[in-house]
């Protein structure tokens, strides 16, 4: 027989003979109880250079199942032609199972292709390969994991989309109490996704395909409802004027609280446009004081080196608008160190006086922002929550993309997110 040519399998896989009995095991009993077949056997397996190939046929007569509904079927209508599975590897060689499927008379959903105990309808992999696949795609990207396989990167991108199908069904949905929003992006261009995040449980609820007011909506009219959005308490976000008015909308209860990183981000910006500004219009013997001094202004103090400290304190003995600007970022910062609600409001409304007098206006534009969300900043000091944890998640889902060099499918980019990012449950093998 040439090399190229099937041959049998031995029929004995394993061999042990101990001095008062033997043990042997059929290498068709093997495969049949791995794949736990009631109504099938295993007739013939061969072995080639590239696949060790398992046929299987349904066992005398015994009942099949409807491929639909699971209920036991008395009839067989027809043979239908053969089809063959991918299933995990043995020792080096991967299995491949070969069997001519059934048609049966289901008296509840007519003629039906009958239920396969070792893979999904229309399935062209095991269900224990599919779960091993799932599993490895939660670290590796699509690509590595269908070379680790031997498998084409469609199949394991169906494979995943299945997985987050039965996770999404299957996972717990607990009252939510406080959810954070955010936005990532997906590719260049202004092209964002949005993401929602259990601030109480720290997983991922949701992910959108888009920042618009349309696509933020289906979180709470689908993927909440009108019963679990009476349970939301507190929604953190930024101050996408989009957001807060789906909030108000659909959770008219809950506590809007617009996110510290975000405002503490416009008030960096107000001192980095001062600066740029100042720097502009200095001459070039003014400007050397101030020559890489961006971070060192925008660093909280405790952060600093003795160095940075030596140098900012020789910066602000200048009586400039960058000057002026970094000590009212400072005095800002003492807003989130307040506990008490009137306290904290007496110091925000001093603090934007004293910026509407600094001549500086980038803060004064910034004021203006705060004046109008103030309904949303004050809350801080009671309740204390912050988008910290949907940053943490942006990362993990930038991380995801970086590891696949992009996605060009919103679609197989939120399902790859949902997959290691919502920690849904796999299906189970059957």
């Amino acid at each position: 027989m040439s090399s190229t040519s099937a041959r049998f399998y031995p029929s004995k896989l394993f061999a042990r003979t101990r001095r008062r009995k033997g043990t042997e095991v059929l290498i068709e009993t093997f495969i049949r109880k791995q794949l736990r077949l009631k109504a099938h056997t295993v007739t013939k397996v061969e072995e080639t250079e590239e696949f060790m190939v398992v046929y299987i046929d349904r066992l005398g007569r015994r009942l099949l199942r409807c491929g639909v509904c699971r209920q036991r079927c008395q009839e067989v209508h027809d043979l239908r032609r053969e089809r063959e599975w991918r299933d995990l590897s043995m020792r080096k060689l991967p299995l491949k199972l070969c069997y001519r499927p059934r048609r049966v008379e289901c008296p509840r959903c007519g003629v039906r292709v009958e239920d396969f105990p070792w893979a999904e309808p229309w399935a062209r992999v095991t269900t224990a390969l599919a779960h091993a696949v799932a599993t490895l795609a939660r670290e590796l990207s699509w690509q590595g994991t269908a070379r680790q396989y031997g498998l084409n990167w469609k199949s394991v991108a169906t494979i995943v989309k299945r997985a987050v199908e039965y996770g999404l069904r299957h996972r717990a949905r607990p009252p939510v109490h406080a959810i954070g929003i955010d936005e990532v992006s997906r590719r260049k261009g202004q092209v964002y996704l949005t993401v929602v995040y259990d601030l109480e449980r720290r997983v991922l609820l949701w992910v959108g395909e888009d920042r618009t007011e349309e696509a933020v909506k289906k979180f709470f009219s689908e993927e909440m409802g009108r019963r679990r959005c009476r349970t939301l308490q507190v929604v953190c976000m930024d101050m996408w004027a989009a957001y807060a008015k789906l909030v108000r909308e659909h959770a008219p209860h809950a506590q809007i609280l617009f996110d510290r990183f975000h405002i503490v981000k416009h008030l960096n910006e107000a001192v980095e446009e001062v600066r740029r500004s100042e720097m502009r219009r200095l001459s070039a013997q003014e400007k050397v004081p101030f020559k890489r001094s961006r971070w060192l202004l925008l660093k909280n103090p405790w952060n600093l080196t003795s160095d940075q400290k030596e140098r900012l304190s020789t910066l602000v003995r200048w009586n400039t608008p960058i000057v002026r600007a970094y000590y009212l970022k400072e005095s800002f910062q003492l807003f989130w160190e307040y506990r008490r609600p009137s306290r904290a409001e007496q110091h925000l409304q001093k603090w934007m006086n004293s910026a509407m007098r600094s001549r500086l206006d980038p803060f004064k534009k910034f004021v203006r922002m705060l004046r109008s969300h103030l309904d949303g900043i004050l809350p801080w000091t009671k309740l204390r929550l912050s988008n910290g944890a949907v940053e943490g998640m942006n990362n993990k889902i930038k991380s995801v993309s970086h590891r696949s060099f992009g996605f060009r499918s919103a679609k197989n980019f939120i399902a790859a997110i949902y997959h290691c990012c919502a920690r849904l449950p796999l299906p189970v093998e059957r």
